[in-house]
């Protein structure tokens, strides 16, 4: 998949202590790419936009 072109922001769901964050990238065309932002030469995981949405909207569980 080309990602040429992602604009990535940290996840407003990643931690706040720098340990556990990923960067989404949701402004390219029918998908939204989601990485570990300690790693952003690493892979890349992609998802349809509408499991995207279902995934952030399920509460978390703890």
């Amino acid at each position: 998949m080309d990602l040429t072109g992602a604009v990535w922001r940290t996840s407003t769901r990643s931690s706040g202590s720098g340990g556990n964050c990923v960067e989404v990238a949701g402004n390219l065309p029918g998908v939204v790419a989601v990485r570990d932002s300690k790693d952003r030469q690493g892979p890349v995981l992609t998802f349809p936009p509408a499991s995207w949405r279902a995934l952030v909207a399920t509460p978390p569980t703890r």
